[in-house]
C-alpha cells in the first residue's frame, strides 16, 4: 500500500536522511517533523529502556505507553515501577479485553499456547495486537526500540520507514546501535534495567513464552523456543481488515 499522502511521504524522506544522527537527534526530528500524536510502545527492555530515558530526559512530547499482557515477569513490573519513580512520569498501560482472555482460556487452556501454533498466535492476538491497535489508535508515528543485528530477519530494517498496515511512520532510532552500545548507555545514564537481563534474559517477553539463552544462540532466540525456527511469527502484524496476518518472527 503507497504512503497515505505527499505529506506523509514528505516527512518520511526528510527522515530517513537522519541515519548518521543519534538517537535523541532522531527523535527530536521525528517530533519536530510529525504535528499529531507519536506513540512509543516500550517491554522494559534494555532498548526501550534507553529510549524512555531520552524521552523523558529531553521532555519530548512522545506518548510512552505499555502493554501489560497479564503475563509479565515480577522483574519487568518491577523495573516498570522504578522507571516511573526515576523520572516521575506515568506509563501508560493497555490490557487485553477481559471477556476475549476468558474466552481464549476457556478454549485453549491457561498454557494453551504450549500445544499449537495456532494457540500461541490467538494468546498473542488477545494479549498483544488487540491492546496495541488501541496504543497506536490515531497516532501519526510509531517509535519501536529493534535493533538490526538483533536476528536475521531485522538486519534489513531502517531507521524510518512507512507501516502499511497501520498507516502510520514507524521508526527504530536505535537501528545501528549494537547492544554493547545500548548496555554502554543505560550504565552512563544509570537507567533502570531488568535484573533478568544479567541472567541470559537478552529478550523479554511474556514469562511462559520466554528463557534464558544458551551460549552462542542469538538474542531472539528465547522467545517461543519450543517453536522451530522456521515456523516462528511474532504476532504482531494485523491486516486492514483486523486479521492476523501470518509472517515469520523477527
Amino acid at each position: 500500500m503507497p504512503l497515505d499522502t505527499g505529506q506523509d511521504q514528505d516527512r518520511l524522506a526528510a527522515l530517513q536522511i537522519l541515519e548518521g544522527a543519534s538517537p535523541a537527534e532522531r527523535l527530536q526530528a521525528l517530533r519536530d517533523a510529525v504535528p499529531g500524536r507519536i506513540v512509543f510502545t516500550t517491554s522494559f527492555g534494555i532498548e526501550d529502556q534507553a529510549l524512555t530515558h531520552i524521552i523523558f530526559s529531553e521532555k519530548l512530547k512522545i506518548d510512552v505507553v505499555t502493554l501489560d499482557t497479564g503475563r509479565l515477569f515480577p522483574s519487568t513490573y518491577q523495573v516498570w515501577a522504578e522507571t516511573e519513580d526515576k523520572y516521575a512520569r506515568r506509563i501508560r498501560a493497555f490490557y487485553p479485553n477481559q471477556d476475549d482472555v476468558a474466552a481464549m482460556v476457556a478454549d485453549a487452556g491457561i498454557n494453551g499456547f504450549y500445544h499449537s501454533k495456532e494457540a500461541r498466535l490467538s494468546c498473542c492476538h488477545v494479549r498483544k495486537v488487540e491492546p496495541l491497535g488501541r496504543a497506536l489508535a490515531g497516532a501519526e508515528a510509531w517509535v519501536t526500540g529493534l535493533r538490526a543485528d538483533q536476528s536475521g530477519n531485522r538486519a534489513a530494517i531502517d531507521f524510518a520507514s512507512w507501516d502499511d498496515e497501520r498507516q502510520l511512520i514507524k521508526i527504530a532510532p536505535l537501528f545501528d546501535w549494537t547492544r554493547e552500545r545500548v548496555a554502554d548507555f543505560c550504565t552512563e545514564h544509570a537507567v533502570p534495567i531488568n535484573e533478568l537481563h544479567a541472567k541470559g534474559f537478552l529478550s523479554i517477553g511474556c514469562a511462559p513464552c520466554t528463557r534464558a539463552l544458551q551460549p552462542g544462540e542469538p538474542e531472539r532466540a528465547g522467545r517461543w523456543w519450543w517453536e522451530t525456527e522456521d515456523a516462528k511469527e511474532c504476532g504482531l502484524h494485523v491486516g486492514a481488515d483486523g486479521k492476523l496476518v501470518r509472517r515469520k518472527a523477527a
